[in-house]
């Protein structure tokens, strides 16, 4: 039996998968059987949480969609600057409220997203088994340079960071799931995920250092591990990275 071919043709971030000499142009695949479109997308290298639209000879299809002998097959990721609300899409809408669950080798983007007020669970020892279960039953974002883990059927919505650097993982972050207007920067605890309360000084001192009571009257409290906050340099520092970040608004 003769193999099968499909011309395929990616575009936008979905490139980033592929090797350098088929990024931004359209190439030949050669595959074997009746393989659905997310199998064979899958394994040209985008996991199915980044695909946004898929067209088979220009016409909008679903995952299960099996692909035939001498097709065309286009696949696009979220575009936020393109109205496809006509199209049948595959990606998923994000939550009112986006919630994330990062994998061990995140732990400082989790800080960031949780400085930035949104729910992220992370712990040094997630097994994939159980992020992709959160992914599944809360609709948590998975956030994983582990695409073994984002091509697990149970990942609903899913994210590969390119960059190795937590801060510019962030700005990726925000970008592509358009978080600058859900921020409530400083409202959870950096180091257990729990929503922050407001606190007297009365309340924290034997927490906090002398100096600190001496010169602050502001304080939130964590009334999971008991973590004490308040403005000084760190925060300043976290209000500048905050601040860029609600400039990429005006730059979308």
């Amino acid at each position: 039996m003769s193999p099968k071919q499909v011309r395929v043709r990616l575009y936008g971030a979905l490139n980033d998968f592929l090797p350098p000499e088929r990024r931004g142009a359209e190439f030949v695949h050669t595959f074997a059987g009746t393989p659905s479109v997310k199998d064979l997308l899958e394994s040209l290298g985008p996991p199915h949480p980044e695909v946004d639209v898929i067209l088979v000879d220009g016409e909008a299809v679903d995952f299960s969609h099996r692909v035939e002998d001498g097709t065309r097959v286009a696949a696009y990721p979220a575009f936020h600057t393109l109205d496809v609300t006509p199209v049948t899409r595959v990606g998923l809408e994000l939550p009112a409220e986006p919630r994330f669950a990062l994998d061990v080798g995140l732990g400082r983007l989790s800080g960031f997203l949780r400085m930035l007020g949104f729910d992220t669970l992370w712990r040094n020892d997630f097994e994939d088994d159980v992020l992709a279960r959160l992914s599944g039953d809360e609709e948590r974002v998975v956030l994983t340079r582990d695409l073994g883990l984002l091509k697990r059927a149970e990942v609903r919505h899913g994210y590969y960071p390119r960059n190795t650097d937590p801060a510019h993982q962030l700005v990726e972050v925000v970008r592509r799931y358009q978080l600058t207007s859900r921020m409530r920067p400083f409202t959870r605890c950096l180091a257990c995920n729990a929503s922050l309360e407001v606190a007297g000084r009365d309340e924290v001192l034997d927490r906090i250092p002398e100096g600190v009571a001496a010169t602050h009257s502001r304080f939130q409290q964590c009334p999971e591990c008991r973590r004490v906050y308040w403005p000084g340099t760190h925060h300043q520092r976290m209000q500048s990275l905050v601040d860029k970040l609600r400039e990429l608004e005006h730059e979308a």
